[in-house]
């Protein structure tokens, strides 16, 4: 008799974003060049201090177990980074360090939801939103959000939204895919409306440092008194500093919801990486130098790429306001064929320019947006001028 599979195998699907990266990264094994714009993962060299930090926790012996949910001192300088520049008191034990931002969210949404509940989703999302809430039985309900209203959810929408089932809202700003920024006005009004509702929020603000144009990212958490006892709050080290590998992400909780997903945590995976947990605390207090370089290079591409989305043909666009991705609209290339293929919606319109133009990009329907793509621009300057020639070469037919 063969293992029979678990229910929940019927609906889980791996990430789009890493079945398309797996794809050009297939055609690169065999020899074919690709211009890939699908992970969301910073090309730079994790800054030397950093790795230095890493060596010396491994000459030290700071090889072993620690704390399930960190070692004190990162979740300690975690904690001050809250209470001094994001306006948020926070103690350290209300700080789980995890293995990733994505494990973070697991935690948090292991700990609020389960079957019978609802989480509220603005679309365009994260590919691995939904999924993580079906995982723990709760139902996702999705919220679209349009171009036209900046990819960003409103007041009114929200509370249309509620059902005495509503247990969380899901935000992320700055966002991926769309690089929408929600500015302090739209935050606050959004953080009133969630106060006149039993209704709590997991606020994923992984790119809080990635911002352009004025934009700025601003805590949930501290917007409104009372808001920090029903919001978890997500970050991590992976975007800010390329520290993608690394798997330091954490989540700052309620302490009664810190707890309990401490205590989850030691079951499921006990501690994140030591070395790695050193490395993050230098990360955080080191010097930021790397950082505001990488940040700057970040701007330049972002540049260069509204520059050439705009000389592409039939593409619709708002410029990103932060993280690194851009989000284009595809919609009026639907009915065409290019490569030998038929566009009929954002998946073969990424298979047609993959295999005819050797592009690499993720379909919005992973983002639950359906007619969008998404480019990553976290790559180099090369790879954006020739990926976008041949873009633009595919698009004219």
């Amino acid at each position: 008799m063969s293992l029979r599979l678990a229910e929940r195998s019927r609906w889980v699907a791996p990430s789009a974003t890493m079945a398309m990266a797996a794809e050009a990264a297939r055609l690169k094994a065999s020899g074919v060049e690709v211009f890939d714009f699908t992970l969301g993962e910073p090309d730079f060299p994790t800054p030397e201090n950093v790795c230095a930090a890493a060596e010396r926790a491994i000459r030290d012996g700071k090889t072993h177990y620690t704390p399930a949910a960190g070692i004190p001192e990162l979740r300690a300088a975690i904690a001050r980074h809250y209470s001094t520049s994001a306006g948020l008191a926070t103690d350290p034990q209300q700080v789980i360090v995890s293995n990733g931002a994505k494990h973070s969210i697991h935690n948090a949404l292991m700990a609020l939801c389960g079957p019978g509940d609802e989480v509220i989703i603005p679309s365009p999302y994260w590919v691995s939103y939904a999924e993580l809430v079906r995982l723990t039985g709760a139902e996702p309900v999705i919220i679209p959000t349009t171009e036209a209203e900046g990819f960003v959810l409103s007041p009114e929408r929200f509370r249309e939204a509620v059902t005495p089932r509503s247990r969380l809202l899901m935000i992320n700003t700055p966002s991926n895919p769309t690089g929408a920024v929600y500015d302090r006005a739209q935050l606050e009004a959004l953080a009133d409306a969630v106060l006149q509702t039993e209704v709590g929020v997991l606020s994923d603000e992984i790119y809080e440092e990635l911002t352009f144009d004025g934009a700025s990212a601003h805590c949930f958490a501290a917007l409104r008194p009372g808001l920090a006892d029903r919001t978890v709050t997500i970050s991590g080290v992976s975007k800010t500093y390329a520290m993608t590998g690394w798997r330091i992400g954490w989540a700052v909780a309620p302490l009664s919801v810190a707890k309990f997903m401490g205590a989850l945590q030691s079951q499921e995976t006990s501690n994140p990486c030591s070395i790695s947990q050193w490395a993050a605390l230098e990360a955080i207090t080191g010097p930021k130098d790397a950082i505001e370089r990488m940040i700057a290079e970040f701007a330049k591409r972002r540049a260069y790429v509204i520059g050439r989305v705009a000389g592409l043909k039939d593409i619709g666009f708002t410029p990103p306001r932060g993280a690194f991705y851009a989000f284009l609209n595809v919609e009026r290339h639907f009915g065409r064929t290019l490569g030998g293929i038929e566009l009929t919606d954002s998946t073969s319109f990424c298979q047609a320019a993959l295999t005819s133009a050797k592009v690499a990009m993720v379909m919005g329907s992973a983002f639950g947006a359906e007619g969008y793509v998404r480019i990553s621009f976290a790559t180099g300057m090369d790879t954006l001028q020739r990926g976008f020639d041949a873009l633009a070469a595919f698009l004219e037919g």
